[in-house]
């Protein structure tokens, strides 16, 4: 792979899920005339999803980089507490120039939307290596994105709308990476160093979904927890030696999504819910035993945003292809949990092609499928929306100290207050070429990361 850095003191000239995504993948914008990639659409005729290699060849690769003396962590998908809001202490600047914010750095990365994790100087990116054929888990420095390391596996994978699109999960041991067609790895998190793999279509006869695949793994304590679908709906892996834990029950066979797992609290049980291709299920986090689960929720080409638990015990589920939203209420009686629906949306009201919502002070912050962004009332009524004239497409956004950062589909990034009183505008600057934008953003140490099909930038955000 071919990189190019903008040196640092540079500006950028003028020119993102999911990923996820997803991490996490469609045409952002939904206006007449375009039509939606279906899956399969770029991929070679006759070519078929393989479950990739039955024997472990990995490749540790060094590499000239450092990491950079900082401390900020965005560790994983959707950030720290797994929400998409920043818990940045460097304080950030609330315009830009016209110019935008300063680029650090930019490089060429393999085609795909998978966003990047950043933890203590490192960045961290799911990539994939074309010509060698073969995935890519690499370690970046903050400073400058010179490689630190990388560690390869063969994976034969044809171009399929992109090709990798999950972001890896960082803690100070280890580093787990999900790749396009659901092979887990699990390396240590200064040396690259290999720890263990777990093939997901091999052990539970998972099915590689649609585009790939793009849940993006999430890790509670030292256990992973991952939606396989197949001979289990929902599995915990030991992070320290890959060893699983517990399965849950899987029934009527649904498989995997793009969607992630959501951790829930309700009434003092812990659970995980997952959107399988069928349906969605709470998860007991001490067994993995089934606690409830719903058929009224089904996207049939593919789930792709993460649920939004809101408190007491309700979530919010959102997606394309005109599913709108729903909100669900998780009660129990006789000791025994069931849900039920509180509201539907339809599409036009409020969705969510790509991107999960952002549930915050109280309310629900996302872009709908017409490229709006929208702040919608835990009622499902509508408290103000962007406007016809400030539509994002499906690309990605997260809010720090009070404002969101959104892209759209071809690289414009926007600032604008993350309040309930209505879109105010605070900056907004050409930062990536496009196209397709869609990886999640990531922000630490006042630094801001954005992807969009063929490129990574890194830029200064900060005050100043």
């Amino acid at each position: 792979m071919n990189k190019t850095l903008i040196s640092k003191g540079i500006p950028l000239v003028a020119a993102f899920l999911a990923g996820a995504a997803v991490v996490f993948w469609f045409f952002g914008s939904t206006g007449e005339g375009v039509k939606e990639r279906l899956p399969g659409e770029d991929r070679a005729v006759g070519e078929a999803v393989a479950d990739g290699p039955t024997k472990w060849a990995g490749k540790l690769i060094k590499g000239s980089g450092a990491p950079a003396n900082l401390n900020g962590i965005w560790p994983r998908f959707r950030g720290p507490n797994w929400d998409n809001i920043s818990t940045e202490q460097t304080p950030l600047a609330k315009s830009w120039p016209a110019s935008g914010p300063k680029a650090l750095w930019k490089m060429d990365i393999g085609e795909g939307f998978a966003g990047a994790a950043i933890w203590k100087g490192r960045v961290f990116l799911t990539d994939y290596d074309h010509e060698g054929k073969a995935d890519a888990l690499r370690c970046l420095s903050l400073a400058d994105g010179q490689e630190i390391w990388r560690y390869t596996y063969p994976c034969k994978v044809k171009r399929n709308h992109g090709m990798s699109r999950t972001i890896p999960t960082v803690t100070d041991k280890y580093v787990i990476s999900l790749g396009p067609k659901c092979q887990v790895l699990c390396v240590d998190t200064a040396t690259g160093e290999f720890r263990w793999e777990l093939n997901l279509v091999r052990e539970f006869d998972t099915e590689v979904p649609p585009w790939y695949a793009g849940q993006c793994p999430f890790v509670d304590g030292d256990r992973l927890i991952l939606g396989t679908g197949g001979k289990a709906l929902v599995v915990a892996v030991d992070c320290n030696t890959g060893k699983v834990l517990w399965k849950s029950r899987n029934p009527r066979r649904w498989q995997m999504t793009h969607s992630s797992i959501a951790p829930m609290e309700f009434q003092g049980r812990r659970m995980y819910v997952y959107c399988g291709s069928g349906g969605v299920a709470g998860v007991s986090a001490t067994d993995g035993s089934i606690l409830w689960e719903t058929r009224d929720w089904k996207i049939s080409i593919a789930n792709i945003p993460t649920p939004v638990p809101v408190g007491d015990g309700r979530v919010f589920l959102s997606g394309g292809y005109d599913a709108g939203s729903m909100m669900l209420q998780v009660k129990e009686t006789g000791g025994k949990l069931s849900v039920a629906s509180l509201f539907r949306l339809k599409a036009a009201v409020f969705g969510a092609v790509q991107q999960t919502p952002i549930f915050y002070e109280n309310h629900l912050f996302g872009v709908r499928p017409d490229g709006q962004l929208v702040c919608l009332g835990l009622d499902g009524k509508i408290v103000w929306t962007s406007g016809a004239k400030n539509k994002f497409g499906s690309a990605p956004f997260l809010i720090a100290q009070g404002m969101i950062y959104v892209m759209n589909d071809d690289g414009k990034l926007t600032l604008a207050e993350a309040t309930t009183a209505g879109y105010k505008q605070l900056a907004r600057a050409q930062v990536l070429e496009g196209p397709d934008a869609w990886g999640p953003l990531a922000l630490a140490d006042g630094r801001l990361i954005a992807r969009d099909m063929h490129k990574m930038v890194c830029l200064d955000v900060a005050a100043h």
